[in-house]
């Protein structure tokens, strides 16, 4: 094939292009990290309490399990995000996989409380690292038309990996009871591991994934100047012949892809944006997601007193609710584009303070009531569709649309870190609120949490629905002129 100047913007052909066979393979192997991150951070809920019994932990201990992952999903969010906007996206999905393997094999295999703790802070670096390097990857390398609902797509996989450990656990627990006549023992010593094991599996088949595909983006290396570089990338990515040229480009960036940028009066409303809203949901989506069966289990089996018992019917409950994960992914794909980002973003945020609001009103209820059940069962139902529906994905979304290319994933990362912050609050310091005053309170703070995130969303709202990346950079620079909100 001869190739041929191309007589527009990469930009212009990109949003012009079908989807090409590569574009779904840059979304396979994007999407395939963020199951893990779905796995991992779910599945530890589940996990547990048998570890408590298997190490002996205690209150503090099982607070630093549980937020070990979360602290180093900040950590890799805020500190890899600036050098995948350095050395480009290809090599850090490699080193990015890599280490998830490593880290996974060996929380299955961990022999001491600081040895789970230390290799799940690694698996947490390596999930926040995926933040950035992922929706920056998907986001410079489909159609406009599309990006939304891929990029929602992907992220729907979080709920799958959820789903996959929710039901990990139930099929654990029952070979457990199946193989032993008192299932408890073993249990205790062996099915955390078995159930950590599951998410080795998964990630040498994430990795082999990723190995497969060796491209860089086309924005990144017109960013930087580097136009032979771009043209080979976009003819792999387009599938034809394509030459890109200084004339036919934006001239290559000159700001620092360093953390201050993010706050200089330019990119200020976009940080705000990206940032505050996702930090409160993580608030709420971890407090409740990573204790989901503990939560089922106090509010709905207080009176169950058989650990295996209970246990499995936690399990059971997370597999139930989490289904409701995928579903409001689901409605997010299909609405993304009809209603907004910002406009699903704002009634999602509503949606998840109903929910907890119906979760706090079944502490009202007697214990082992139905009634107490139902309201527990259709507060996580709601709460999960509606935060997926929104928040949960729009966040995602519109951190990497909001940034220009050559910030996308330091904008994108610190977006996540600081929403790990939220999420760190929520898995270690959410228990100790709700020792202190009880769940249904806790529940109702957590309501006015959300409501507070909607009303950031609206004065700080950018739309970039159905506009190219180069739009919307021009619609941030026209709002840095003027104040938030207005």
């Amino acid at each position: 094939m001869t190739a041929t100047v191309a007589p527009s913007s990469f930009e212009q052909r990109l949003d012009n292009a079908p989807l090409t066979r590569t574009m779904g393979l840059i979304w396979l192997l994007s999407a395939g990290l963020i199951a893990l991150d779905g796995f991992d951070f779910f599945v530890i809920g589940l996990a547990i309490p048998f570890l408590k019994r298997d190490f002996g932990l205690d209150a503090a201990t099982i607070g630093a399990v549980a937020t070990a992952a979360v602290v180093g999903s900040l950590v890799g969010s805020l500190t890899l995000g600036p050098i995948t906007d350095r050395v480009g996206r290809k090599l850090m999905l490699i080193v990015d996989v890599v280490l998830f393997v490593v880290a996974t094999t060996g929380t299955a295999l961990a022999w001491n409380a600081a040895s789970l703790i230390a290799f799940r802070f690694l698996v947490g670096v390596a999930i926040g690292a995926d933040y950035p390097i992922s929706v920056a990857y998907i986001t410079e390398n489909v159609p406009a038309r599309y990006r939304g609902r891929l990029v929602i797509g992907a992220f729907t996989f979080q709920a799958v990996g959820a789903m996959l450990g929710a039901l990990t656990g139930v099929v654990v627990l029952s070979l457990f009871q199946g193989l032993y006549p008192d299932p408890e023992p073993m249990a205790v010593q062996y099915a955390w591991r078995w159930m950590l094991g599951v998410g080795v599996a998964l990630a040498v088949g994430v990795a082999a994934v990723r190995l497969s595909v060796q491209l860089e983006s086309p924005r990144y290396h017109i960013s930087r100047g580097e136009y032979a570089e771009a043209s080979e990338a976009a003819s792999q990515l387009l599938g034809e012949a394509i030459v890109i040229t200084a004339e036919q480009e934006p001239p290559p960036e000159t700001e620092p892809a360093i953390l201050p940028t993010l706050f200089t009066p330019l990119h200020r409303r976009s940080t705000l944006l990206a940032s505050l809203p996702w930090f409160l949901q993580d608030i709420a989506t971890y407090g409740i997601g990573i204790f989901t069966p503990a939560i089922i289990a106090m509010l709905a089996f207080s009176t169950e007193t058989d650990f295996m018992v209970r246990e499995m019917a936690s399990a059971k409950g997370a597999a139930l609710v989490d289904g409701f994960l995928i579903l409001g992914f689901l409605c997010a794909v299909v609405l993304v584009e009809r209603l907004g980002r910002i406009r699903l973003q704002i009634i999602g945020f509503g949606g998840m303070s109903v929910g907890l609001l119906l979760l706090a009103a079944s502490g009202l209820m007697d214990p082992g009531s139905g009634a107490e059940v139902g309201l527990v069962l259709a507060g996580f139902l709601v709460f999960n569709l509606m935060m997926n529906a929104g928040p949960n994905a729009t966040t995602f979304l519109l951190s990497g649309e909001v940034f220009p290319t050559h910030l996308r994933a330091t904008g994108a990362g610190f977006a996540a870190a600081f929403a790990k912050a939220g999420a760190v609050l929520g898995t270690f310091v959410l228990p100790v609120l709700a020792k202190a005053w009880g769940i249904p309170p806790l529940l109702v703070g957590l309501a006015a949490v959300c409501g507070l995130a909607a009303a950031l969303t609206y004065r700080f709202r950018i739309e970039t629905t159905g506009q190219s990346l180069e739009a919307v950079q021009d619609w941030e620079r026209s709002l840095s002129l003027t104040p938030p909100g207005g």
